[in-house]
């Protein structure tokens, strides 16, 4: 109760002092609009109270400043003496004041006012409640963004959140690499022409960009035990050059199980891909790190794979419990992209990830529009390439070079206003999502799912996962390759 007594009057005191403020600049209107001199009898007097009236109003909200300040911590001290200082100067100016001296203390009483008033409005901040709030709202709002660009960036993501577990992931990876130095020959690259399988329009196509080897081995093996005819999946895999040697190693001494293809790729493949036709290659090679380019690479799926009708998008963290040859027959109704929506109520729709303080995006896009979710995507290319998705994700990075229509560490608001309009809803179960966040996700409904989605931070691999989900992930794990003993994947 005294605390909030002390706050109740601390808000009394700055209303007080508004209302003088007020009455001040009224008066002091008054007192400049006045056409008399000090030596005019009939304007002098009047002057003189006005001068006075403010003198002693200024010293009265400084002292109440004061009064605030000593009860406020030592670092306060300061601005305690410097209340006290100028409104002693106040008081002692209006005792002094007189008709024989109202010409020569005037303009030394504007000056004290003068500061009185910059000093009263600086202090006032730091006794307004509601002020507080608003910069503690900024300062947390600021934090957020920090937090996001980090986490995008690599530098606070789930590789460190789990202690140990980034460097299992880098010695499998070290250890897939000097495999491959120790004997070359028996690891040959892809052949200078691909298997007819990889661009037959008649199989069914995944995509998966990826830097995490272990985690796209068991997106392949889910996905070709819970096939009914494996070798017709075929998955084409995008991984960053650095990384490329320790995937070629992985899938030549464990090949994808049950005949399934996969066509291991890097950014270098693909010549289109340069600063002169790719904005988001132009920006990552200016030196903007918000930009993860592997994520960004799912927008040139159609010239990629020119030869192809349509893809499954496939995250690097999902578990295929079901054969998905079934998401070739959906009908997408002209539509590009079809995708689990994610909205319920006024939540996950547009307004969260756009901003809509933008002119440019308030023309567009509605900010109560459903949002959807990457993880499984089905991508009509011959529709992409119908409407020029492509050439719209460019238009949209060209303008938010600066950062200013989303977060570019974030690749799903590209998504969204990229195939605005163009997306059809994909039945549930589909795609089940959370098992990288949410403990508490019915089991009825994993059982069920084509896919399960372990988005979030506690991924399956990480020391931090959550144990009634992680055995859905590691049964999938080939523990016959012998690097993952050697890196100590508590697997």
């Amino acid at each position: 109760m005294a605390g909030g007594g002390g706050r109740a009057s601390a808000q009394r005191r700055a209303a007080l002092a508004a209302l003088i403020t007020l009455l001040f600049l009224a008066s002091l209107a008054f007192l400049l609009s006045a056409t008399g001199t000090a030596s005019a009898p009939n304007s002098a007097p009047s002057r003189l109270a006005a001068i006075r009236r403010h003198a002693e109003d200024h010293a009265a909200v400084l002292a109440a400043y004061a009064a605030q300040a000593r009860k406020l911590s030592a670092a306060s001290a300061s601005q305690t003496e410097s209340f006290l200082s100028i409104s002693g100067h106040l008081s002692s100016l209006s005792s002094r004041i007189s008709l024989s001296t109202v010409a020569l203390l005037e303009k030394e009483t504007r000056g004290q006012i003068k500061r009185a008033r910059a000093l009263a409005g600086a202090a006032k901040e730091a006794f307004d409640t509601q002020s507080k709030i608003q910069k503690l709202s900024d300062t947390v709002f600021a934090v957020d963004q920090q937090l996001l660009r980090a986490r995008r960036a690599g530098l606070l993501n789930s590789r460190i959140a789990a202690g140990s577990t980034p460097k299992s992931l880098h010695c499998l990876v070290m250890r897939l690499l000097e495999a491959r130095l120790a004997n070359a020959s028996a690891i040959p690259d892809d052949p200078p022409v691909p298997p007819p399988q990889f661009t037959d329009p008649a199989l069914y196509h995944y995509a998966i960009f990826s830097d995490n080897v272990l985690a796209v081995s068991v997106v392949v093996a889910s996905a070709a035990r819970a096939a009914a005819e494996p070798t017709r999946h075929v998955f084409h895999v995008v991984t960053a050059p650095m990384y490329l040697p320790a995937f070629r190693v992985w899938f030549a001494r464990r090949p994808p199980p049950l005949g399934t293809h996969v066509q291991l790729l890097a950014v270098s493949d693909f010549p289109f891909l340069n600063a002169s036709a790719s904005p988001v290659i132009r920006q990552v090679e200016d030196g903007n790190r918000d930009v993860p380019l592997l994520d960004y690479l799912r927008f040139y799926l159609p010239e990629m794979f020119p030869a192809l009708r349509r893809v499954v998008l496939l995250e690097d963290d999902v578990v295929v419990q079901r054969d998905l040859a079934g998401l070739w027959r959906v009908d997408l109704g002209g539509k590009v992209n079809a995708a689990l929506e994610t909205c319920f109520g006024g939540f996950r729709r547009y307004g969260k990830h756009i901003n809509f303080s933008e002119p440019a995006v308030q023309e567009r896009f509605n900010p109560r529009a459903c949002a959807w979710s990457y993880g499984v995507n089905v991508f009509d290319l011959q529709a992409w390439r119908r409407d020029q998705c492509t050439e719209r994700f460019h238009q949209l990075m060209e303008m938010n070079e600066n950062g200013t229509l989303w977060e570019p560490a974030s690749v799903l608001p590209a998504g969204l206003m990229t195939f605005y309009g163009n997306t059809k809803p994909l039945d549930k179960s589909w795609h089940v999502m959370g098992l990288g966040y949410n403990p508490h996700i019915r089991p009825e409904d994993i059982k069920g799912a084509a896919v399960i989605h372990f988005n979030g931070n506690m991924k399956p691999w990480l020391d931090v996962a959550f144990n009634q989900y992680k055995h859905l992930w590691t049964k999938y794990v080939d523990t016959e390759m012998e690097f993952l003993t050697l890196c100590n994947f508590g697997l």
